[in-house]
């Protein structure tokens, strides 16, 4: 049984992640504030403004936005799998991450198939970021995840139900890279399996939420794009908040 989530986990745990971020921000606005406060210079007091306006904006809005998202939302409460899965019963299915892992055990526990294989895409050489590996620390893969490649995966063709991407395959940076993952998934569904990929978007919605930052994830084009080259199609899109899409896809 996986443990409770508490009521901040989520936002916690991003700012263990990213916490460089955060001191930097915070160290800009306790400048900004110096300056507005004892320097006479009109133009620096309107430069330290801004910066004190950009530094605030990241600290609250974006932390706001993400308690939100992953600690108030449906999002991890599963309420949105009902839709996502259909009437179909599922006896076997594959959770994909890309060495961040915190739903696996929930979502295992939630759907008891009878054939539940984890695979961990992490590529060291390619996903260099130092938040992934913060976050792989203090999320290790589960005893049973199996490390393997983005497009070759140890499973038999057509013998899985379901595929999830969970705020993973954005991991993998290029259109090639995600249409190769696109085209294992499809291969290993059986007629009628479901591929469910949930993901933040390029949209204004999460340049609002996350400014810069929202340049990390792929636009619906190029996500429309990956599958479409793989072969697949869509066969319904819904939000989870204003700031996550859940697609539900299919072979085409």
């Amino acid at each position: 049984m996986s443990p409770k989530r508490s009521n901040w986990q989520g936002l916690l745990a991003i700012m263990r992640f990213n916490w460089p971020y955060y001191a930097v921000s915070l160290v800009l606005v306790f400048v900004a504030v110096l300056v507005m406060v004892r320097v006479n210079s009109l133009p620096l007091r309107v430069l330290a403004f801004l910066f004190f306006a950009a530094a605030s904006y990241f600290l609250f809005v974006s932390s706001a936005v993400s308690h939100w998202i992953y600690d108030r939302s449906d999002l991890y409460r599963w309420a949105w799998l009902r839709k996502a899965l259909g009437d179909g019963e599922a006896e076997a299915a594959i959770f994909c991450h890309a060495g961040f892992d915190e739903a696996s055990v929930a979502l295992q526990n939630i759907l008891q198939v009878k054939n539940w294989l984890v695979l961990d895409h992490y590529q060291p050489a390619t996903m260099t970021e130092a938040s992934i590996r913060r976050a792989r620390k203090l999320f290790p893969p589960t005893a049973e995840t199996v490390a393997c490649s983005h497009d070759c995966w140890p499973a038999k063709d057509g013998s899985f139900d379901l595929v999830f991407g969970i705020l993973a395959i954005h991991e993998l940076r290029s259109e090639g890279e995600r249409s190769a993952w696109f085209r294992e998934a499809r291969r290993c569904l059986r007629p009628g399996g479901r591929i469910i990929l949930v993901e933040h978007l390029r949209d204004f919605a999460n340049l609002i939420a996350f400014g810069p930052g929202f340049l990390h994830f792929h636009s619906r084009a190029g996500w429309r794009r990956s599958w479409v080259n793989a072969g697949c199609e869509v066969m319904d899109d819904f939000h989870v908040t204003p700031w996550i899409n859940i697609f539900i896809l299919r072979s085409a």
